[in-house]
């Protein structure tokens, strides 16, 4: 199984957006940007798509899945 590690805050604040902003910015709940950040929450890919954009970084930088090794 996959591990799955989000990046999402700190490109969240680097591009200076409070957890709030972002959720508007992308049509959700700020709840989805705290499981999100917390790594409990897989998005989809739209979601995916519109979290890069909106804080301009690259999807595989921000939502990185390990294969576990053993």
């Amino acid at each position: 199984m996959a591990e799955f590690r989000c990046k999402l805050k700190e490109y969240r604040q680097a591009a200076n957006m409070t957890q709030e902003e972002l959720a508007a910015k992308v049509s959700v709940r700020r709840e989805t940007i705290i499981r999100l950040e917390a790594g409990k929450y897989n998005p989809s890919l739209k979601l995916a798509v519109d979290l890069s954009r909106a804080v301009k970084a690259p999807i595989e930088a921000i939502f990185i899945f390990e294969e576990e090794n053993g």
